[in-house]
């Protein structure tokens, strides 16, 4: 261990893990013996980065920089649940790409509507909620499809002016549990084509009639 500043940010050498099975010989030599890393102590956290110049990054930005991660979590969550993307609908691996293309490109598109909506109220775009601005596009999907001309300039004002207005309250250090509140309803799985359960119900139902 080097330190070059004080306890709470020094450097360490990480030393080469064992091979693994899978990785020959000539693979594993090219590996470094050791690695420099830099640990940082903020507010009792042990950080760890390749920034090892603490003029460039000071343990402050790290530890900033470590607090924003939760906004990972939320654009995941959003993409899946908000998009909808938890579960794809095709089945090859070509239209699965495809798909999942087309959920970032609606993603990225609403996330450039709410940053000129943001740079119009003047506050970070992350201030602005996602679910109200993806609703408030939707609404008005088909007008914005029909209009021209003038028109459709003043339509999008419209709709960037009231995606400015969808701020979220001030959450600073956030926690939320990694649990779901909502019960699952006690049902079977569905492992069968729905049409033909339909027939069987159908079925089933022409079975118990009384003649």
């Amino acid at each position: 261990m080097v330190s070059f500043c004080h306890d709470t940010d020094h450097l360490v050498q990480w030393p080469r893990p064992p091979k693994q099975k899978a990785m020959s010989a000539e693979e594993y030599a090219n590996f470094p013996k050791f690695i420099t890393m830099r640990e940082v102590n903020v507010n009792g956290r042990i950080l760890v980065t390749t920034l090892l110049d603490p003029a460039l990054a000071s343990v402050q930005s790290l530890g900033a920089l470590y607090t924003m991660r939760w906004n990972i979590e939320v654009d995941f969550r959003t993409i899946k649940a908000t998009l909808e993307m938890d579960v794809l609908r095709c089945k090859s691996q070509p239209m699965a790409d495809k798909e999942i293309a087309v959920y970032f490109l609606a993603y990225n598109m609403v996330r450039w509507a709410m940053a000129k909506a943001a740079l119009l109220a003047d506050v970070l775009p992350r201030m602005l909620s996602f679910a109200g601005a993806k609703r408030l596009l939707g609404t008005f999907a088909d007008q914005l499809r029909q209009t021209s001309g003038d028109q459709i300039r003043t339509l999008i004002a419209t709709v960037t002016a009231c995606m400015a207005t969808l701020r979220l309250p001030h959450r600073p250090d956030r926690i939320e549990p990694r649990a779901k509140k909502r019960r699952p309803k006690n049902l079977p799985l569905l492992t069968m084509p729905r049409q033909v359960t339909r027939d069987l119900i159908y079925a089933q139902r022409s079975l118990n009639r009384v003649p």
